[in-house]
């Protein structure tokens, strides 16, 4: 190695003369490609260790302020970076995590995110966007490509339910997935839904948000080859009590294949459609 020496002495580290061009590793460690990258080139004597140092001292959680600790390391253990959560945070607070979040991911999401808490933040944070419907805010490049193969069907019983399934739409498609939507089919009109058979048809993982009565995923499970994801919504009148009436329906589905996520949490449905496709794409590559 010339000049450039290493020297392991009860496990003390000693570098010497390390000026090798770090061009490559600018951005952090928050991809395990990039993490893999990064340790062989120090291996390899391309990249310092304090370089690398730099790369992973925050890789547990990195304060901002006293009043959050950010996890850099989610995306590393799960495949999913942190989302902020909008509601009992100020503009400023979401302000603060979103830049700070931005220096090591492509992609940060803050969701129920109210359109006036929008105005205050885009104010803030350029590059900002907003997609409405689903109370989702969003720094991320214009279009974001498929990163696993598959697609995510998703379907509202009703016009009423769409803020649920759309919080789950953007988010499957922020996070990399590949997305077909199918609105206002519930079973009062259960015509709608076997016209469009071929959205069943076509899905590898399906999430089906209704509230009132919640039906829907049962009648979808018995038609579908693939898992169901049910979401129930807090629409209804007085006896759905704010969705635990869908909610209890769909844990007593008689259709087998059923998994049910918390009321009106179309995230928490994306993101676990989204592991199952991508334990079902690691098992295809044999990875």
């Amino acid at each position: 190695m010339g000049k450039n020496k290493l020297a392991i002495t009860n496990y003390q580290l000693s570098i010497t003369n390390y000026q090798l061009p770090i061009t490559n590793y600018q951005l952090p460690m928050t991809d395990e490609k990039d993490l893999r990258s990064l340790l062989e080139s120090v291996a390899n004597g391309n990249v310092t260790p304090n370089v690398a140092l730099d790369k992973l001292k925050n890789l547990t959680y990195e304060p901002v302020g006293e009043f959050a600790k950010i996890d850099h390391h989610r995306q590393l253990r799960t495949g999913f970076p942190e989302v902020i959560w909008g509601p009992g945070k100020t503009p400023a607070q979401i302000a603060q995590i979103m830049e700070v979040m931005r220096l090591r991911n492509p992609v940060v999401m803050a969701t129920r995110i109210e359109p006036e808490v929008y105005t205050a933040l885009k104010a803030k944070i350029s590059g900002l966007r907003y997609f409405d419907l689903a109370r989702i805010c969003a720094i991320a490049p214009p279009t974001i490509e498929p990163q696993y193969s598959g697609n995510i069907g998703i379907l509202s019983a009703g016009t009423a339910d769409l803020p649920v399934a759309e919080e789950a739409a953007v988010t499957a498609e922020l996070s990399g997935f590949r997305v077909e939507r199918l609105w206002d089919v519930g079973v009062a009109g259960i015509h709608r839904l076997l016209n469009n058979r071929h959205v069943i048809d076509s899905a590898s993982v399906l999430i089906v948000v209704a509230g009132m009565e919640g039906a829907l995923p049962s009648v979808v499970a018995g038609l579908a080859d693939c898992p169901v994801i049910a979401v129930p919504t807090s629409i209804g009148y007085g006896a759905s009590f704010g969705g635990l009436a869908p909610l209890l329906t769909m844990l007593n589905s008689c259709a087998a294949g059923v998994g049910v996520v918390n009321i009106d949490n179309g995230f928490g449905a994306a993101v676990l459609a989204g592991q199952i496709l991508r334990t079902a794409n690691k098992l295809g590559t044999g990875d």
